[in-house]
């Protein structure tokens, strides 16, 4: 019956009615009566915490105008929202017990909406028993509405990433403790993982060891294979800090001389496809043209065939969020907007290279929030 929480030390309650001020004034601009917010990232960046509902709704109503904001929860999951302060952030709270229909209450509290927008990731269960619930009213994603007040990092936010940035630096600078031949990847994993823990997260939400051929997969995760001399291993890394945000940087190793002639040659290529995309960081210029950057490099040494992915993501409260640098995003790059730059080249049934930093847009440039060398570490020689 456990149900996980993602309880964070949260932001005060002045940022937090910030935050639900400016969602109610997002919402009105999108011509939404109101914003349905169901557990997950976009209720803990609103209130400071969100427990999982399942198959009990759990639904933070707001309201574009009129009624105040609404924390919609069973009554046995009320403990888990105790330390919101939902009187400073002037929200009341709704709970109801099993035999009660929670859809109901919650269309009560919204009258007669036209058009209301539930969370990108709120159950189809809980979506349809809205629909049925608020009659005629259009239901839209609420999802390209919280992304314009996420998308832009706030001070306490960017410093949260800073941290992160750095724990998740230490243990790849403890690489050479776990990375040797005739370990697994899974071995190597298992420690690179109890690592990040110990290094300041609060868990390893993603652990990539992708050696000799498995480094041509970009989303490889771990595997039984053994890692052999002269192996190129891409690892791929992170996982959120107690404040809830989250570390994501990936180096690329080679265990001994690489065993193939045309490595160092190639990640030359990746290093100056990376490093021209970070510097072209800065407000005004797009996320497309961060992604052309890398790109065109690549691609004009031949290998424009092995970029295979976006050159980014931003992060935060989510490993991947808004915004995603990759071509045809003409999005306009601003200050606090936090995200990865990390090109990659793969080769299938050969090696894989990826390079990974996350940056964050200044008002006259941007901030790295990784920095390990970049140059192809080579280990035990």
């Amino acid at each position: 019956m456990s149900r996980r929480s993602l309880h964070t030390p949260a932001p005060d309650a002045a940022a937090l009615r910030a935050r639900l001020d400016r969602a109610r004034d997002a919402a009105s601009d999108a011509g939404t009566d109101a914003l349905l917010i169901a557990p997950g990232s976009d209720l803990r960046y609103l209130i400071g915490q969100a427990v999982g509902s399942f198959e009990r709704l759990t639904a933070l109503v707001v309201p574009a105008s009129g009624a105040a904001p609404a924390l919609v929860l069973p009554k046995l999951e009320a403990p888990g929202y105790t330390d919101v302060p939902t009187d400073d952030l002037g929200v009341d709270v709704l709970t109801w017990v099993d035999g009660d229909d929670p859809y109901a209450l919650v269309a009560g509290r919204l009258g007669k909406p036209g058009r209301v927008a539930v969370s990108d990731t709120m159950a189809a269960l809980h979506v349809l028993g809205l629909r049925d619930a608020i009659g005629s009213a259009e239901q839209t994603l609420a999802g390209p509405v919280i992304r314009e007040l996420r998308m832009r990092k706030d001070a306490a936010e960017i410093a949260a990433l800073r941290t992160a940035g750095a724990a998740i630096d230490r243990v790849h600078a403890r690489m050479g403790e776990w990375l040797r031949p005739g370990r697994t990847e899974a071995e190597v994993g298992a420690d690179i993982a109890a690592a990040i823990v110990a290094e300041g997260h609060t868990e390893a939400e993603f652990v990539i060891v992708g050696s000799g051929p498995n480094g041509a997969s970009p989303h490889h995760d771990v595997s039984g294979r053994v890692i052999e001399n002269g192996d190129v291993v891409v690892i791929d890394i992170g996982g959120p800090i107690a404040e809830g945000y989250n570390s994501d940087s990936t180096r690329t190793y080679a265990v001994g001389q690489p065993r193939d002639a045309d490595v160092a040659g190639t990640y030359e290529v990746l290093r100056r496809a990376q490093r021209a995309a970070v510097e072209a960081v800065r407000p005004g210029a797009t996320a497309q043209d961060i992604d052309a950057a890398a790109r065109t490099i690549i691609a004009e040494a031949g290998f424009g065939e092995y970029f295979i992915h976006r050159t980014g993501h931003g992060i935060g409260l989510d490993v991947h969020e808004e915004p995603y640098i990759v071509g045809g995003n003409d999005l306009v790059l601003e200050p606090g907007m936090a995200f990865s730059v990390e090109p990659g080249i793969y080769q299938p049934g050969r090696w894989g290279a990826r390079i990974e930093d996350i940056v964050v847009v200044t008002s006259d440039g941007m901030e790295p929030l990784n920095n390990r060398p970049h140059e192809l570490v080579v280990l035990g020689s």
